[in-house]
């Protein structure tokens, strides 16, 4: 049984390694907080278990020497230490709760010497566009990003109800039809993190996920002059192809791209999605080239 345990644990240590292995400020912060929160709770935890374990050792049938009091009721020193506990542990966590909230503000600028980029973020069935709107290019299921810079990112839905997540850059966002959000993040080196959506979205969700490629400067720059040098453009035409359910077979680019495309998705002057329908057995979404 031990080393079926073990075994357990050590699968288990895989889940959510990513939010442990943060690459920015965002999620750094993130993981002190839960770090924190942990050995706040250990307050609780450890007591609770070593009294458990010191009731039991005590009160067994062989210990001549434990006084029973089969008619007790009350002690206030017990009741004190017992309440003074918890609620202690209540209220550290409620302040790191508290200031986390207002620290971590999904739209509050994050510090930086170095201008923001702004990012257009769409959530499409089954994939991710994103539309660089200073530099006229846009992206599906690849996001591209100079490593230190902060990002700006704006978020909708072209259809159902979302959720944007980069684990190892740090906060979800939702992202809703004729709706628009603020997230601010941030990659401090260089590497590639996967992003994925946290919220079910129909049959194409599992394959809802992206590549974030964090790079140096002169690297994004020289990424962006040749996107715009080649690859479609994302007009009207092309966006309603976007709209249909799909799941892309790798990532692709556009180089360059309707002006006010994002606003008008967002104040729904262009068409929402179908959403999530039922299938006929044996039928999936169709992948795009």
């Amino acid at each position: 049984m031990i080393v079926v345990a073990l075994l357990v644990l050590g699968e288990l240590s895989g889940c959510g390694r990513a939010q442990l292995q943060p690459a920015g400020p965002i999620s750094d912060a993130e993981r002190k907080i839960l770090l924190d929160s942990v050995v706040i709770m250990l307050a609780i935890v450890v007591p609770t278990i070593l009294a458990t374990l010191g009731v039991a050792w005590w009160y067994r049938g062989s210990n001549s020497r434990a006084r029973r009091q089969p008619d007790f009721v009350y002690s206030g020193r017990v009741e004190l230490i017992v309440w003074s506990i918890p609620a202690l542990v209540i209220t550290f966590l409620g302040g790191i709760a508290w200031i986390g909230s207002h620290d971590l503000d999904p739209a509050r600028p994050l510090p930086s010497k170095a201008a923001p980029l702004d990012i257009q973020v769409v959530s499409l069935d089954w994939k991710w566009l994103f539309i660089y709107p200073k530099l006229g290019i846009a992206s599906v299921n690849r996001l591209v990003v100079p490593a230190g810079v902060p990002l700006r990112l704006r978020l909708t839905s072209a259809s159902v109800w979302n959720a944007f997540w980069i684990p190892q850059l740090g906060s979800i966002l939702y992202c809703m039809n004729g709706m628009a959000g603020t997230l601010y993040l941030e990659a401090d080196r260089p590497g590639v993190y996967r992003g994925e959506s946290a919220m079910i979205s129909g049959d194409g969700f599992a394959d809802m996920h992206f590549d974030t490629d964090a790079v140096p400067q002169h690297e994004f720059d020289a990424w962006a002059a040749s996107t715009r040098s080649a690859g479609p453009a994302l007009d009207d035409a092309a966006y309603r192809v976007l709209l249909q359910q799909s799941v892309p077979a790798h990532p692709y680019t556009y180089g360059s791209v309707r002006s006010g495309l994002f606003a008008d998705i967002v104040m729904q002057r262009l068409p929402p999605g179908d959403g999530p329908r039922d299938s006929a057995p044996g039928v999936h979404p169709v992948a795009l080239p």
